[in-house]
């Protein structure tokens, strides 16, 4: 799997949901299923170092808030 990031420009323009689709799948020449894999591979590196900064911050550090693995 080759990381995303290589791919896009350090600030993106924003775009819609559907344009970012198509850079990622473009980025994996079509082929859907590694778009995937590395998209999910992206989704466990994040939900690591979620529970990496979890685990280090304080509560005070933050004023009370801490970090969720859930969307709201």
């Amino acid at each position: 799997m080759r990381p995303l990031k290589a791919a896009l420009p350090d600030d993106p323009a924003p775009s819609s949901p559907e344009a970012e689709f198509n850079d990622v799948l473009r980025y994996h020449d079509g082929d859907a299923d590694a778009a995937v894999r590395t998209l999910l591979e992206d989704c466990r590196h994040l939900r690591e170092q979620l529970a990496l900064t979890q685990i280090c911050m304080s509560i005070g550090f933050t004023r009370g808030w801490t970090p969720s693995f859930d969307r709201d």
